[in-house]
């Protein structure tokens, strides 16, 4: 290990354990290539080849190719907990709320790494179904990165500090309450559909879709600071909940997100990248519980575009 870049041997440490790795922006937690999660790989002679030279590229984890889900505790960076965590000071107390809650002790035997704001405890994927990635599914400063997500590996570095190994422990079992946790409901008979008496005629539908995008929208617009990732995270569920419904495209719902967000990014430590995060995060969740408005129309026709 002699003279070899620190980052080169993170992305090789971190393939060595069979996780999938892929190159992000030196300094940040964006990342460098399109396609990550498709192009994330344990060959090392792609990894050389990213990391040659001293390309200077944090290390990113593609936590679904890798069979991991990780828990993302964050700090409580100045805002005021909901009531229901009222004496939390962040993820880490959240988290051990939601144990007791369980009758379980905090699962923290396991892989983790402490990050700038907070920590990232590992855990084995389940094999018997997918845990997509999430923010704010389980509570308050409480992230889930998992299929569709992503962690910087330990080893990586950015302006606000390090990403070290702060437990040196064999990735732990997914325990079974936060299995249970982040599994959806499961779907009703009838489901995707609401009941044949809720849903509407085509005219109304449309309407009354365009109405909810709108509200949405306005919402996110007009959050304050302390408010606005929570509203952006459940605007982003409601429309994809459409979105899974084949109500709405996914790339009208992501749209109309971001632009109603987008007078939030450079205010307060607002940054675009967060804002995609939250949005993609909240439409994923969503579309594991998709509503139907139309009573007729399927495919890509009956998809509403608000902007019509």
């Amino acid at each position: 290990m002699t003279g070899r870049d620190p980052l080169l041997s993170a992305a090789l440490v971190a393939a060595g354990r069979g996780w999938s790795v892929f190159p992000l922006v030196p300094g940040e937690k964006t990342p460098a290539v399109r396609g990550w999660e498709q192009r994330a790989t344990t060959d090392r002679r792609q990894i050389y080849r990213w990391w040659a030279s001293g390309s200077g590229h944090n290390v990113g984890i593609a936590c679904g190719p890798s069979g991991l889900v990780v828990i993302d505790l964050d700090e409580r960076r100045g805002e005021e907990p909901p009531e229901e965590f009222a004496d939390a000071r962040g993820g880490e107390d959240v988290f051990a709320m939601l144990a007791s809650a369980a009758g379980a002790l905090v699962p923290v035997d396991t892989y983790t790494v402490a990050t700038p704001s907070g920590r990232h405890l590992y855990y084995r994927a389940p094999v018997d179904h997918v845990v997509r990635n999430s923010a704010g599914a389980l509570g308050w400063r409480v992230d889930i990165r998992a299929a569709g997500g992503y962690v910087v590996a330990a080893g990586s570095h950015r302006e606000a500090g390090a990403y070290q190994i702060v437990r040196h422990r064999p990735v732990a079992a997914l325990p079974e309450w936060l299995t249970s946790a982040l599994t959806p409901a499961p779907r009703q008979p009838g489901s995707p559909c609401s009941s044949a008496a809720e849903l509407l005629p085509r005219r109304r539908a449309s309407a009354y879709i365009r109405a909810i995008v709108d509200g949405e929208s306005q919402a996110v617009a007009e959050a304050q600071t302390g408010t606005r990732h929570d509203t952006l995270l459940a605007a982003a569920r409601t429309l994809g909940r459409l979105v899974g419904g084949r109500e709405l495209s996914e790339d009208t719902a992501r749209a109309a997100l971001l632009q109603a967000a987008a007078g939030h990014v450079g205010i307060d430590g607002c940054t675009a990248q967060e804002v995609e995060q939250t949005v993609a995060d909240g439409i994923a969740f969503g579309q594991q519980l998709p509503r139907r408005i139309r009573a007729t129309g399927t495919g890509k026709n009956s998809e509403a575009d608000p902007s019509a």
